[in-house]
């Protein structure tokens, strides 16, 4: 058995009394930080920010690569080098150290994480009133060409001296070390284009209409961002940092939902817990389909379009690959009855049924319970066990999220998910506590309400935009109040305020020098208030899970032995299914997928149906069929379709690297040889606020996956309790 002991005075897990002893004489002489818990007079977190209704009377668009008087800043850090935002104070209006006029400096990736390029592609060109008001003079013709992001030389430009230049640069100059490649044909004729046509005389005159353009279409997709927002939510983001922010603000004004935070420091540990992510493993990693829809040939590879495809064998039994995504996986979640008030610990947890509590309940609950995992469910949950639990495979030593067979020992978990399990056979073997709240459905409003936006968009950018806000929302229930750090930004040793005096506080951290007059300090935080709802993302997570796992449950009985997970992902599930028709499954049972996006005239005769249903599974490749799977480990796979590109994944290999120099047989040769196969890939790297390009090698696709056993000479794996594992 596990026993959690705590340090009230910083809250950090420990597994024996001895440890807690050792680590508070430590902690007591190097960490100041002290825990607050709302109190009983301010535990209740509602929407209070009426202010922010008004607009924002000044905002000023530009590009930060200009000079700015040296002046006193305060930081919104991430880290001593990373920044959400910073304020900079202008001195000559200052009437003492706190009164004067600031200006506030947001990021606009952290409200719109796209590229300029794509997000003003977004936009039609009534939209791009900045852009339009500064070049009036242009006829339409010209005027388009400046309604995309321009095309620039960067790594060419190595001098001022080449700022002179006479003519652009060749289409080779725009050679970039990042892409390993030069601009497309129709991007280099679109700079000709803009140079002859603007009658631009140097590059320096082609750098300044750039720039110039950057900022303006910038400007014009950020204030059709806040037009979208004010006229949807009443609220100005420009109020805000980030996006999450601005949406969680427009939840609870919408909403008009009131939070109950927690003041029981066993209640803020108990839910911290339970907070486990999106599970993602490889379960068998090779599979091929063989199907009638598949082009005709006696069961060998053909050359076709420079690849090679799979083809059906009809002397061989039918099998399908099929890629089934949820759709809106944790918007589906966030429309399920939440918790929000009214905590408080079950003191008769012996008789507690969680079998009898109805999903919809207005009274939910939080176990923490000793599950026993029968062997003879080994087989039947192969491939997806129940509970996954945050620990280290064997013999490594990072954790991760892993679904074993194991008994789980002061398990957290929501009674859906606890309903879910033990109605699969996991028996529950001892209830150590459980949480009782209050819970309704509060948070399927406003994501309908974006729902419904996004239905009567009128463009690309506002469809996006909607989906953002209901995404960024469940973010903003996760937030780790722990993770806050405070950086601040010192130009002077002497003084109150000197790098000094910053040095010499007891709660001082580290620093990093940037240049002579300016070094980043960061400090310890002294206090650290447990002031956010973490309960709702915590539930969020695990609601989630039922979602997957009741697919999972649908596919069994159907298909028993003849079906296998190849691979999952938080929100989709890529099986092997070996039937004579997959897709006449589908139709009788049509109430489970969305359908929408087959062509009308499909060869599966699908009817057309339930188009963005939150719940429902989606055929990821509509009408295209899946011939062949490779699948390495986690985030690491490859899957061949016909007639298409193949879908190729590596973790931490950058996406042109993938696509250029890996190729599907490359996975296969990783896995029957069992080699590791690495790439070069260059990357912006910042120290210091130094940037520069580096160029790394990387292993980019490996065999070993450790998340799972893996049979050896085998593509199957196992996972890890299952009673097959030698010890």
């Amino acid at each position: 058995m596990i026993t959690i002991i705590d340090s009230s005075r910083c809250l950090h897990y420990f597994s024996t009394s001895a440890k807690l002893e050792t680590y508070n004489e430590d902690c007591e002489k190097i960490n100041d930080c002290a825990i607050r818990l709302p109190s009983e007079d301010d535990k209740w977190l509602s929407f209070r920010n009426h202010c922010r209704k008004e607009r924002v009377p000044f905002v000023i668009y530009a590009d930060l690569e200009c000079a700015l008087e040296k002046t006193d800043s305060d930081l919104l850090s991430k880290t001593k080098e990373k920044y959400i935002s910073f304020t900079k104070h202008v001195d000559s209006t200052k009437i003492d150290q706190k009164n004067c006029v600031q200006l506030c400096f947001i990021d606009s990736y952290r409200f719109l994480a796209s590229s300029l390029d794509k997000l003003s592609s977004f936009l039609n060109n009534d939209k791009l009133q900045v852009l339009r008001h500064e070049f009036s003079h242009l006829s339409e013709e010209n005027f388009n060409l400046l309604t995309r992001k321009g095309v620039f030389p960067y790594e060419y430009i190595d001098c001022s001296e080449k700022l002179n230049e006479l003519r652009l640069p060749s289409r080779e100059s725009f050679y970039s070390s990042l892409t390993d490649s030069t601009v497309s044909e129709s991007d280099y004729a679109h700079a000709v284009n803009v140079w002859q046509r603007f009658s631009i005389q140097t590059l320096g005159e082609y750098s300044d209409l750039y720039l110039k353009i950057d900022v303006l279409l910038l400007a014009d997709v950020f204030e059709n961002f806040r037009e979208s927002c004010i006229t949807s939510y009443g609220l100005d983001p420009a109020y805000y940092y980030t996006l999450p922010g601005f949406t969680w603000d427009a939840m609870l004004k919408h909403t008009r939902v009131k939070f109950e935070l927690l003041t029981d420091i066993d209640m803020v540990m108990f839910i911290e817990r339970g907070i486990r992510g999106g599970l993602s493993q490889c379960t068998n990693r090779y599979a091929r389909a063989n199907n009638e829809y598949m082009p005709q040939c006696s069961g060998r590879y053909t050359q076709a379009n420079n690849k090679y495809m799979c083809s059906y064998d009809s002397s061989k039994p039918s099998s399908y690959l099929m890629y089934y995504d949820v759709n809106n996986l944790y918007g589906w979640a966030m429309c399920q009855p939440l918790p929000y008030a009214e905590f408080r610990w079950i003191k008769d947890v012996v008789n507690f049924d969680a079998r009898a509590i109805a999903p919809d309940s207005p009274t939910g609950y939080i176990l923490e319970v000793d599950l026993e995992y029968p062997q003879h469910l080994n087989d039947q949950h192969i491939d997806l066990p129940f509970c996954p639990t945050r620990d280290k495979p064997p013999g490594k030593r990072e954790d991760k999220l892993l679904a074993t067979l194991y008994e789980k020992q002061r398990y957290i978990i929501h009674y859906r998910n606890l309903q879910q399990c033990t109605r699969h056979g996991l028996r529950v073997t001892k209830i150590h506590r459980i949480l009782q709240f209050t819970q309704s459905p509060w948070l399927r409003e406003y994501i309908e309400l974006n729902s419904q936006f996004r239905m009567r968009a009128k463009n690309d950018f506002e469809k996006n935009l909607y989906k953002l806000m209901n995404n960024a929302v469940f973010g903003k229930t996760m937030e780790n109040v722990r993770n806050h750090v405070d950086v601040k930004l010192v130009t002077k040793w002497d003084g109150r305020y000197g790098a000094e005096a910053m040095i010499a506080k007891p709660n001082f951290h580290s620093r990093s020098i940037f240049a002579e007059n300016l070094i980043a300090v960061e400090l310890r935080k002294l206090e650290v208030k447990f002031d956010k709802p973490i309960y709702v993302g915590m539930c969020i997570l695990d609601i989630s899970k039922v979602c997957l796992y009741e697919f999972h449950e649908y596919m069994l009985p159907l298909f028993r032995d003849k079906c296998k997970i190849m691979y999952t992902d938080t929100d989709s599930l890529i099986y092997r299914v070996e039937c004579e028709d997959v897709y006449e499954t589908m139709k009788r049972d049509i109430a489970r997928f969305d359908t929408s996006d087959y062509p009308t005239d499909n060869a599966y005769g699908m009817p057309l149906a339930y188009k963005k249903v939150p719940g429902l599974m989606k055929d990821e490749n509509n009408v295209a069929i899946i011939t062949e799977f490779v699948g390495l480990r986690a985030k690491m796979y490859a899957v061949r379709v016909d007639g298409n590109k193949d879908t190729k994944k590596a973790k931490g290999v950058k996406s042109n690297v993938v696509a250029r120099t890996i190729t599907f047989d490359d996975y296969t040769r990783c896995l029957n040889e069992e080699i590791e196969i690495t790439r070069r890939q260059s990357c912006i790297r910042s120290k210091l606020h130094e940037v520069y390009t580096i160029s790394e090698s990387k292993i980019a696709l490996s065999p070993y996956d450790d998340k799972r056993y893996v049979v050896p000479d085998s593509t199957e794996t196992l996972p890890w309790g299952h009673w097959r594992i030698p010890l």
